[in-house]
């Protein structure tokens, strides 16, 4: 009898299987815990900042007393402050957190998550630059909405992975429970006939730039400090529509006011410092105002310790076209007028203005050929050098 034939059974081909995360190992049990240095004890001249209690908006007449809290503020100032958010103070801790042990995993790890300059692509890692400049001990993490558009397009270290349902909670609650409330806010003020003008430019589904950070400003020597690395950093504005930043203690955060005059914002126990950025000014023709801001040395009995950030940055859909809104009573009373010298989308907006964030030689290049303190970022809209 013959005996059997044997036969080959074909390979079938299998996806590579991802390395599996030890989620335990990242528990927040098992992170050092971030604590908040000490308040500064030296008498500083703060802002004088109006504070929204978020808990008034769904209550009868609330949005109006909000909204007419909000008048002078977003016209005059372009900050304010925000409680009564939705999240829990053990869940901002846990943002600190992950902040703290992020920053403190080796540059050879973070290094694999770094931005792409050249793209002027902000998500992922970025690193401190060169000595003696403003960054030179600040580094960032950015991570994009979680839609279709983005997830999967970056990858991230084991410590984010594990946390990531986290982080997506946090950052979908900052866009539902504090951008959207404030948009509806804004268009009243504006007077606008549909409360949800700016709503619909800014739904979370659709694409857009927004983003969630980690920010770290490390400590510095002495010598460092009388360097002046970065207490004489000029002031700037944000490219979006609003940013929002989360209470740390280390004082450094400054705003300009209309008298021409520097005052500090101080950290607000419960709050999120919220701040107009470029593009809602934009959308209304510089009605509503883009602060500018900027970063300078703690005062000197916070000098030894690190200045920890966790900021949520909201931006309109990539398609929205930033011109000024036409059937507000108010900006029609204004008579505002487009400040683009042609029809410019956010996308081409974002991608300007970061190219010249992320590659300071562009930025410096542009601001050497006028000569006069600004640089042409698009279309004609010109950013200023706002000096001491």
């Amino acid at each position: 009898m013959a005996a059997a034939a044997v036969q080959t059974i074909p390979t079938i081909p299998t996806e590579p299987q991802a390395p599996v995360i030890d989620v335990l190992k990242y528990d927040y049990s098992h992170l050092q815990p971030y604590v908040h240095p000490p308040e500064t004890k030296e008498s500083l001249p703060w802002s004088e900042l109006v504070t929204l209690d978020l808990e008034d908006y769904d209550r009868p007449g609330g949005k109006e007393r909000l909204a007419k809290q909000l008048e002078h503020a977003v016209h005059h100032v372009g900050f304010f402050y925000v409680k009564n958010y939705g999240l829990s103070p053990e869940q901002v801790q846990q943002q600190f957190t992950i902040a703290k042990n992020f920053f403190q995993l080796p540059v050879q790890e973070k290094e694999k998550y770094e931005v792409n300059y050249a793209a002027a692509d902000y998500n992922g890692w970025r690193r401190p630059v060169a000595p003696g400049t403003a960054f030179s001990k600040v580094e960032m993490y950015n991570i994009p909405k979680f839609t279709k558009d983005f997830v999967g397009k970056y990858d991230h270290p084991d410590l984010i992975k594990a946390h990531i349902d986290d982080i997506e909670v946090f950052s979908r609650a900052l866009h539902n429970n504090v951008v959207l409330p404030l948009l509806r806010l804004f268009a009243i003020v504006l007077k606008l006939p549909d409360e949800e003008h700016l709503v619909k430019q800014h739904t979370y589904e659709e694409k857009s730039e927004d983003h969630f950070r980690y920010m770290i400003y490390h400590s510095k020597t002495e010598q460092e400090w009388a360097a002046g690395e970065y207490g004489k950093k000029t002031g700037h504005t944000d490219l979006g529509t609003v940013t929002l930043l989360f209470r740390q203690p280390v004082a450094g955060l400054q705003i300009l006011g209309e008298d021409g005059n520097w005052t500090w914002v101080s950290p607000q126990p419960g709050t999120i410092t919220v701040n107009l950025a470029d593009t809602i000014s934009h959308l209304t023709g510089g009605w509503l105002k883009s602060s500018v801001h900027r970063v300078v040395a703690p005062p000197e009995d916070q000098r030894e310790y690190d200045r920890t950030g966790l900021l949520y940055f909201a931006r309109p859909h990539n398609k929205t076209k930033l011109l000024p809104i036409t059937d507000s009573p108010v900006l029609q009373e204004a008579g505002v007028q487009p400040r683009f010298e042609k029809i410019v989308t956010m996308e081409e907006w974002v991608k300007a203005k970061q190219l010249m964030q992320l590659n300071p030689e562009i930025a410096k290049k542009k601001y050497s050929k006028s000569g006069d303190g600004t640089a042409e970022v698009l279309a004609g809209f010109r950013d200023r050098k706002y000096k001491e």
